[in-house]
């Protein structure tokens, strides 16, 4: 019995070592003034990356912001060329295309990514800046 339980302990651990370090990825959903703050003291080498089209952009966007439109053609491959290895703030107007994008930087390897929970729309409601 003690051997069966050690084998199944074993299999478990190897299982979990080849998800391709699933388990130290980090995708967090946050609110404005957690954002706030996170832009305040960002992470090295944080890219904040607004998923908008280039109208939305231009009306008004988080200061430094990199502009990927969610709805071109090539937004996965666009994705897909960045580093995944460095962190991203991603943003869009209230959180659904966000949401989207989210989970295909999960499926491309991404390691560090935080969201804005209700978009730009609840930055805005915070009373926060903008830039555009």
């Amino acid at each position: 019995m003690k051997r069966t339980i050690a084998t199944v302990a074993l299999a478990a651990a190897i299982a979990v070592s080849a998800c391709g370090g699933s388990d130290t990825a980090a995708f967090e959903l946050i609110d404005a003034g957690e954002a706030q703050e996170l832009l305040t003291a960002p992470p090295q080498d944080l890219v904040v990356l607004d998923v908008r089209t280039p109208e939305e952009f231009d009306a008004g966007h988080l200061d430094a912001s990199v502009n990927i439109d969610f709805y071109a053609a090539d937004f996965a491959d666009q994705l897909d060329d960045l580093d995944k290895d460095v962190p991203y703030f991603v943003y869009c107007r209230s959180g659904n295309r966000s949401a989207t994008t989210i989970e295909t930087m999960r499926g491309l390897g991404f390691s560090e990514v935080y969201e804005l929970d209700g978009g730009i729309i609840s930055w805005a409601e915070a009373g926060l800046p903008l830039d555009g």
